[in-house]
């Protein structure tokens, strides 16, 4: 439940943080798209004007009050005023809409675009010389204003629904972000805390009899039982730490460029050849058979060795006496299949999905930390392998991986039993 809420929290915070950014943005475009309206709206109404004193100072006689534009230009605008004054100063004519109206400044004062407020109403003018008569012409800014008021609007109204997307989209992406990460922080925490637990066992076995040691004086059958199991402690220890530092370094190693060609037929008999004195010593059967040909895959040579040593070690570890270890290489059909077979006291079904957790153990026997079958898994899923974990038909656990035929051919059957006369030492 803590770990959800953290996801839950961080990307909430993210969220936040993301809808902060965008909101500040947007503010920001959205004046700047205000302005940028605004102002060509402007120079739109300033280009009007400009075009209606040019008309204007080409006739003769100056305008007259029926003046309805320049020749050609566009009908329907809004409304443009415009007001005649002689050089003496005095009046001389406006147009219809402008008759009522008085400018609110000097008449010779207005010549380059400025915007003046007459009765409430602001009126973009600009003046110059018709003729003899200097004219000012203007026109409401009402139609600007109500553009840009259409405007603001839109975005006042388009703004939140916005932020709204962007936060439900990064509160979103964030869980689905920190979700696999907290996992991967969560599996480190327990990875360190059961290699603590691990640990802390053997280091206290071996610290106990240490201090038993030195307490008193003992006979010489005690302290040989004593060493005897500070080395199997020691020994442990060490196993553990092996299989810590490999899957480390091969966690830490790039998965891209360690694929070669490798025959796991080949990869197969070399590990039964290596596994031969375990099994003798433990009075096991242990056969290998390679059947078809170009059992050949792709992949590191040094990580496929070390899961068929894991899976050929637990097959050996939890096989009785007189039991039997039937390791298999086989082509099937584009795929290449290992199978290492034992009679052991197999998998529960319930339970096959879980052993290649770290730390995991199928049974309660001794020996071991669970790190092998989460290794071999990590080496199967780095190779592009799949598992069919199930049960052997002398009663025990059957562990097969399957790989993508790397040179698949046509040819003879070839098989190699560890039946034959090389390895029927192994029958003890």
């Amino acid at each position: 439940m803590a770990r959800v809420d953290l996801v839950r929290s961080g990307a909430q915070r993210v969220a936040l943080a993301a809808t902060a950014i965008v909101a500040g943005l947007y503010l920001l475009i959205a004046v700047a798209v205000v302005l940028i309206v605004t102002h060509n709206l402007t120079a739109n109404v300033d280009g009007t004007l400009s075009k209606w004193l040019t008309a204007m100072a080409t006739q003769r006689g100056g305008p007259s009050r029926g003046y309805q534009g320049p020749p050609g230009g566009p009908r329907f605008d809004a409304p443009v005023l415009w007001w005649t004054f002689h050089p003496d100063g005095n009046y001389a004519d406006s147009s219809t809409e402008a008759a009522n109206i008085n400018l609110p400044a000097p008449y010779n004062r207005i010549q380059a675009p400025q915007t003046i407020t007459v009765s409430g109403t602001d009126i973009r003018v600009m003046g110059g010389l018709t003729s003899d008569d200097w004219t000012v012409v203007g026109q409401s800014m009402n139609s600007v204003y109500q553009a840009r008021g259409n405007l603001i609007q839109a975005e006042l109204l388009l703004g939140p629904v916005l932020l709204i997307v962007v936060f439900l989209g990064a509160l979103a992406i964030g869980r689905r972000v920190a979700s696999p990460i907290e996992q991967a922080r969560q599996r480190q925490m327990d990875f360190t805390a059961n290699a603590s637990h691990e640990l802390r066992t053997p280091l206290a076995v071996i610290q106990a009899q240490t201090s038993l040691a030195l307490a008193q004086d003992r006979d010489a059958g005690w302290y040989q039982g004593a060493f005897t199991r500070v080395n199997e402690e020691s020994l442990r220890m060490r196993h553990l730490v092996d299989e810590l530092l490999w899957l480390a370094r091969f966690e830490a190693l790039p998965r891209s460029g360690k694929a070669e060609p490798v025959d796991v037929g080949v990869l197969a008999q070399q590990a039964v050849d290596r596994f031969a004195a375990v099994a003798e010593a433990r009075h096991q059967q242990l056969n290998v058979r390679v059947s078809g040909d170009s059992h050949v895959i792709a992949a590191s040579p040094e990580w496929l060795d070390h899961l068929v040593g894991v899976l050929l070690d637990n097959a050996c570890k939890y096989t009785p006496e007189q039991g039997s270890i039937d390791v298999r290489v086989a082509v099937d059909g584009n795929r290449i299949k290992l199978v290492v077979d034992d009679s052991g006291p197999g998998i529960p079904a319930d339970q096959r999905g879980q052993i290649f957790d770290r730390f995991r153990r199928a049974t309660e026997q001794p020996g071991g930390a669970g790190l092998g079958l989460a290794i071999a898994d990590a080496v199967v899923q780095a190779t592009n392998g799949r598992w069919e974990v199930g049960g052997s038909a002398a009663g025990g656990a059957s562990m097969a991986v399957t790989w993508p035929r790397l040179l698949a051919r046509a040819s003879a059957t070839r098989t190699v039993s560890s039946e034959t006369p090389p390895l029927a030492r192994l029958d003890a």
